[in-house]
Order: C-alpha cells, then sequence, then structure tokens
C-alpha cells in the first residue's frame, strides 16, 4: 500500500470549530482579532475502535478540538494544528485542516478566504 493510499480509507471529521485569533497580514487582524471557522480530517485506522467502541481504540475529538483551540492563539495556524496533531497521535497518517476567515475585508459577498493543507506522518525508516 503506497503511503497516501489511506486517504479513502477511516477519519475523524471536526467541522465548524469557530474561535477568535489574531492573525492576517493587515494591522486591524492583529490588533482587533477576526473569527476563524476551522475543519479537520484526520485519517486512521477505525476498525477496533469500531468493534470495541473503546475510547482507547481512537483519539477523541475533544483531544484535537483542544489542539486548534490553543493553535488559533499563534500564527501559521493550518501548519501548526496538522503537526501538533501527527506529533501528538502516532496513530493518525494524515490530517487535512481548513481554515477559513470570513470576516475579512474584501469588496464582494463571500463564505471566507481561507487555506486548507494536507499533510502525512513521515515514513520512519525500518532497520
Amino acid at each position: 500500500m503506497g503511503e497516501r493510499d489511506f486517504v479513502d480509507k477511516d477519519k475523524l471529521i471536526l467541522r465548524g470549530l469557530q474561535f477568535h485569533g489574531f492573525h492576517g497580514v493587515k494591522l486591524e487582524e492583529k490588533k482587533l482579532g477576526q473569527k476563524f471557522v476551522i475543519d479537520v480530517d484526520a485519517w486512521m485506522d477505525l476498525s477496533n475502535a469500531g468493534k470495541s467502541d473503546d475510547i482507547s481504540d481512537t483519539v477523541s475529538y475533544t483531544a484535537i478540538y483542544r489542539i486548534v483551540k490553543e493553535v488559533v492563539k499563534v500564527e501559521s495556524v493550518a501548519h501548526l494544528i496538522a503537526n501538533t496533531t501527527l506529533l501528538q497521535f502516532p496513530q493518525i497518517s494524515a490530517v487535512r485542516v481548513k481554515v477559513g476567515k470570513p470576516h475579512v475585508a474584501v469588496r464582494g459577498t463571500i463564505d471566507y478566504l481561507g487555506v486548507e493543507i494536507l499533510r502525512y506522518k513521515k515514513a520512519s525508516s525500518v532497520d
């Protein structure tokens, strides 16, 4: 199985997490802050959790939520959420993070502007 074959397999899903953060290019964004809407997909094998219905066979949604909440306080939000999630939970093989800014000052009607990243667990070398 190739490194990226798991993307269509099991995943944890967190949608529409909303926080107020102080990130952006403009001084107003850093000074006044703005609303962030974040989605996270975390791929991992959930077959044992499906059989046992035991939290120890999976990763708690609330644990990932806490990572997101803490990270929104710092810059490089999407990258840091993805890396922290992969580091804290070795059973997660990939994570997709979407960060949306619904209150960006643009001339036009938008739902949000933002970024989406996909990060994979780096393959460890086997001796």
